[in-house]
């Protein structure tokens, strides 16, 4: 097992998870494209130079502005890692838009027919579910930050009482 961890690099279930996501996704990509061959390939290419173009430059550029500008400050900033807490909700609410962008930004005629609602209360219900993902990643960094303080405090009792000091 350790050969085969050292060859490949990670475990066999890895592998084998890995060899299971490609065949779905080649058999759905062969299902679409003999359905529409020319979307299906407009799509692809479509994804890939808006990803790589445009929107991998756009929340790299996102993300190291919120690094430079919190990296400056003084000792007020809290030890513990805090990007990822910022990271995630931005990630989940970029992706429900750019699925759900049509209705949002009412571009969409069929959709109300097929959902049987309106499309003014897309806007305002993706800012609420944005709003709870940031408010939850902050409760989550409030928490994480409380719990190493608390720690960190119990750590200084111990050492200035002499309890977990060498001798």
């Amino acid at each position: 097992m350790a050969r085969f961890v050292r060859w490949y690099g990670s475990g066999p279930l890895h592998l084998l998870v890995l060899f299971a996501s490609f065949t779905l996704t080649g058999y759905a990509v062969v299902r679409l494209f003999a359905v529409q061959p020319l979307e299906v390939a407009i799509w692809f290419v479509g994804a890939a130079i808006l990803h790589d173009l445009i929107l991998l430059p756009l929340y790299s550029l996102a993300d190291l502005s919120a690094l430079s500008v919190l990296r400056h400050r003084t000792a007020d900033v809290p030890s513990a890692p805090w990007i990822n807490h910022l990271r995630v909700p931005a990630f989940l609410s970029g992706l429900l838009l750019l699925v759900w962008f049509p209705l949002v930004f009412r571009l969409a005629l069929p959709y109300p027919g097929d959902t049987g609602l309106s499309d003014s209360v897309y806007l305002g219900r993706w800012l609420a579910i944005t709003g709870v993902l940031f408010t939850a990643s902050a409760v989550a960094f409030a928490f994480r930050l409380r719990r190493g303080r608390r720690l960190g405090r119990a750590d200084g009792k111990r050492s200035a009482s002499g309890d977990g000091a060498a001798p």
